[in-house]
């Protein structure tokens, strides 16, 4: 079967880990004909190509720059990225049919593309929801509801439903949430397809994980809760930083390893307050950061408080994937306080609640958190392993 993947992310390899390049591998792997339609952002200084790498094809398309800049360039980029796709799709890829076209949210902008090769090939659309845009936008006000900049977006996301074959949704409130809010969406498209990884067996020693504290000044007499990922807005992080404050537990030590646009902010915090039981870390080396974070003993997921969509976090299956416990603090609408707790490998938090989350924490002393850990392994062997996702998506060809 011949696949077309569509996205955002800058892919170079599916050899790197991530949720696209696991799935995207499988496909390989499996023996099925993958190529990839992937940005190269203009300030690169490189033109669209395409190549073959690793038994799979991928077209690099030139377009505007689109990460880590002003919303206003960001939106220019995003709107012309539908037609840069597509101009490249039919220069390059003309004498190739597809059986399936794949791709994610965001964007949302890729129905011209999409409505190209199901016509001319006759395939089959999958949409993998990893954002609900624009309601996530209107969350965090970055956006105004009924506005004429999101009625068009409505326009675009319903259009983008519609000529999806299949909706697969990261989780069931996703799930519930798309069929509430799009009553004209057929109940049987839509299906849970969560984030799903290939896990790697991380079998570090004792003194390895020493010694990478050591290095990175991070206490190895303490429990040390760790924050990894993205420092952005929908973190919702001055409940992360208003918690590291309050914990006057003596044990506990906070580790935040990330970047994103809310980071200065963070560093500022950090240099003001001088917070005595946490560490601020910017970029590590991927080994690095792997070890670092088998080391730790609780993984921590934060979420703005007035989300109204259901959010989940792909860095969730990171910690599982490390067997260590998650606490997880979150508005109320996700469901993934729900399964963690449901799977007893952690905690879930309403974002915002301190009397609640220092009660949580104070439970971290009482409770057996390899134990815990192990759970959470469990539940990534049960739901999360790239090839539910495999099997959920072939299903529908």
């Amino acid at each position: 079967m011949n696949i077309l993947f569509l996205t955002l992310v800058e892919i170079n390899s599916v050899e790197d880990r991530g949720i696209y390049q696991d799935l995207l591998r499988k496909f390989r792997n499996e023996g099925h004909d993958v190529t990839i339609v992937t940005p190269v952002e203009r300030r690169k200084g490189i033109s669209t190509n395409f190549s073959k790498k690793e038994n799979v094809s991928i077209l690099q398309v030139k377009t505007f720059n689109i990460q880590k800049i002003n919303i206003i360039e960001k939106g220019i980029g995003t709107l012309a990225i539908e037609y840069q796709y597509l101009s490249a799709i039919k220069k390059y890829l003309t004498d190739k049919k597809f059986d399936l076209v794949l791709y994610s949210t965001p964007p949302i902008t890729f129905a011209k593309v999409i409505e190209f090769v199901k016509k001319r090939d006759h395939a089959k659309s999958y949409l993998l929801l990893k954002d609900i845009f624009p309601q996530n936008a209107v969350d965090m006000n970055m956006l105004k509801k009924n506005g004429f900049l999101h009625r068009q977006f409505v326009r675009k996301e319903k259009k983008l439903y519609k000529i999806s074959d299949t909706i697969g949704c990261m989780s069931p409130a996703n799930a519930d949430f798309i069929l509430r809010h799009n009553p004209e969406i057929e109940k049987s498209k839509v299906e849970v397809n969560p984030n799903t990884i290939e896990p790697k067996d991380f079998n570090y020693s004792e003194d390895q994980k020493i010694a990478i504290r050591k290095k990175y000044g991070v206490p190895f007499d303490k429990k040390v809760l760790v924050y990894g990922g993205n420092l952005g807005k929908p973190q919702g992080l001055d409940f992360l930083l208003d918690t590291i404050k309050e914990t006057k537990i003596e044990n506990i030590y906070f580790l935040i390893v990330g970047d994103g646009t809310e980071f200065p902010k963070v560093q500022a915090w950090f240099n003001e307050i001088k917070p005595y039981n946490a560490k601020l870390l910017q970029r590590l080396p991927k080994d690095d950061y792997d070890q670092l974070l088998s080391s730790c003993d609780v993984g921590l997921i934060f979420l703005d408080r007035n989300f109204l969509i259901p959010n989940f976090p792909s860095r969730l299956l990171s910690y599982l994937e490390m067997k260590i416990p998650v606490i997880a603090a979150t508005d109320p609408n996700t469901d993934i306080g729900d399964i963690i707790e449901g799977a007893n490998c952690g905690y879930k938090v309403i974002a915002g609640d301190q009397t609640e989350m220092q009660l949580k924490l104070k439970n971290l002393s009482n409770v057996d958190l390899q134990t815990l850990g192990n759970n959470g392994y469990g539940l990534l062997q049960k739901e999360y392993l790239v090839d539910k996702s495999y099997n959920l998506i072939l299903e529908k060809i």
